[in-house]
Order: C-alpha cells, then structure tokens, then sequence
C-alpha cells in the first residue's frame, strides 16, 4: 500500500489542516503534476527505486517539491 500521506507530509513545508483521504489525494495529484513528477512521489511513497538519471530524478524532484508547496495546491489537498 501507498504512503502517499506520509509522503506529502514530508513534502509539504506548512500544513495548516490535515489531508483529505487517499482516493482523492491521488486523483487530484494525478491532474495537477506531470507525469514524472507524479511517478516520483509514488516510488517514494512506495519505497521503489526508479531508472533516472541521479541529476535529473534531483532536478524533478526539486520541482516537484516546489509544486506541491504551492498555496492553491495545498488548500485543494487539505480538508
């Protein structure tokens, strides 16, 4: 099973409300990110390792990072 809470939880600098449930936190990530962000934090939340490029999974990883702190991001995520 996923650990795609715990996952945002590390991710997210500043959560002011908790998470919504799973299933809707996925659907919405699904949308918003692209696909190798989105396939990053499912290997991580997975604990998989991933065929990339160590400079490149680093720079994505940094995006990602930064998208998910986004204001309209984390108030879509949150109850």
């Amino acid at each position: 099973m996923l650990n795609i809470r715990k996952e945002l939880n590390t991710k997210i600098r500043k959560l002011v409300r908790p998470l919504k449930d799973d299933e809707y936190l996925i659907s919405v990530l699904k949308i918003r990110l692209t696909k190798k962000e989105y396939k990053i934090l499912i290997h991580n939340a997975s604990n998989k390792e991933l065929n990339m490029n160590l400079e490149n999974f680093n720079k994505a990883k940094d995006k990602l990072t930064k998208k998910l702190n986004q204001e309209k991001l984390k108030q879509e995520l949150m109850v």
